[in-house]
């Protein structure tokens, strides 16, 4: 995916969090160490995942109570469907947005395990890292978002003694989920696109380890990177990136849109090149537009842009236009959530279908 996993924080559907599933699915677990499944609902999980006996508490050694909707091993779910649908437990009340940890160190009585976050790179199984193959073999469980799962090949899924999928928007739960297991003593990776450190999951794996009393030590913590979005879409532009960047994400699902506009402003001033991450949904077009609003006041109208739709996938498509073309694109297929947009500096120039910035080699030498 030419995103790497703060897309996960953006829908596009109908539901609750912008996850296009059935409600009655949605909050079913097929948990073997976490979040309470409801009674006789089917899990939504990925492949060799395993459903959960409906009457059974947590399995991954945290203590329960009886009440099968409140478990402490990992984010407590409802079986009303009113309960949260976008990561940790929530009240009944649609407007509270406050999240809330389970399970803390002193429910687990296991020699804790080992967590990773794996970074799958663009979406394709030759993007991925020989570093971050081995992790994944090497894991007992594996937590990821539906989409992302699927980009795992078989044969590594197919060895694991589990595989644990949320859909978008639970991005808290399934974080969650991945440290009560690893607590619990089994070895787990979490697995993300792109890079577990570019708007992904990493940062809130250790958010949710100290909140819980635990420490990044004590379940060995390790971060296995992966090749980000920025650098995937870049390959297939040509070299648009061999200088100074930035990267911003559009996404104000965490980020206040005025602060993301305040940081568009500063960087468009400068003259970096910038990777614009989560561009567009149908929430949240406004942002798109307000983008190319302050980009067309800071650089001229025919700076190159690259445009990068679904890098490493079936559906890949590569465009390079210019400034003054980009807002009208955002009603074309070409720009969603799975693309990644390279602005050029006022040094870039297209040559031969391929963005070059200069870096500055023709200052100091002949060629």
């Amino acid at each position: 995916m030419s995103t790497d996993i703060d897309s996960d924080a953006d829908g596009e559907s109908t539901s609750n969090c912008g996850a296009s599933t059935d409600t009655e699915t949605e909050t079913s677990s097929s948990s073997k160490c976490g979040a309470s499944s409801d009674t006789g609902t089917e899990t939504e999980a990925g492949p060799s995942s395993s459903s959960a006996d409906s009457s059974s508490g947590s399995k991954c050694g945290a203590s329960t109570n009886d009440d099968s909707s409140s478990s402490k091993c990992g984010a407590s779910s409802s079986s009303s469907s009113s309960g949260s649908k976008c990561g940790a437990s929530s009240s009944d009340d649609d407007s509270s947005n406050e999240k809330e940890v389970g399970a803390t160190i002193e429910d687990f009585d296991a020699d804790p395990g080992r967590l990773v976050a794996v970074g799958l790179g663009p979406g394709h199984p030759e993007g991925m890292t020989e570093r971050a193959k081995d992790a994944l073999l090497e894991a007992d469980h594996i937590v990821g978002y539906t989409t992302y799962i699927e980009l795992i090949p078989d044969e590594i899924t197919e060895q694991a003694d589990d595989i644990y999928d949320t859909p978008m928007c639970g991005e808290v739960s399934r974080t969650e989920e991945s440290i009560d297991r690893a607590l619990a003593g089994n070895d787990v990776a979490i697995v993300g696109s792109g890079d577990p450190n570019v708007y992904a999951l990493a940062g809130l794996a250790l958010e949710i380890l100290e909140s819980k009393g635990a420490t990044a030590s004590m379940v060995d913590f390790e971060v296995v990177p992966g090749v980000p979005a920025a650098q995937s879409c870049a390959a297939r532009l040509g070299a648009p990136l061999v200088n100074d960047t930035v990267s911003i994400s559009l996404s104000d699902h965490l980020v206040p849109m005025p602060e993301i506009e305040s940081r568009l402003h500063a960087v468009s001033s400068e003259n970096f090149a910038i990777t614009i991450y989560n561009p567009w949904s149908r929430k949240r077009r406004e942002n798109f537009q307000k983008a190319c609003e302050i980009l067309l006041t800071h650089r001229d109208p025919d700076t190159p842009v690259g445009i990068v739709h679904g890098a490493g996938r079936e559906d890949e498509q590569v465009m390079i236009t210019e400034l003054a073309e980009l807002e009208d694109l955002g009603e074309s297929e070409i720009i969603d959530m799975t693309t990644t947009i390279v602005v050029g500096t006022e040094d870039t120039y297209v040559w031969d279908d391929r963005m070059v910035t200069p870096r500055g080699y023709e200052t100091k030498y002949d060629y």
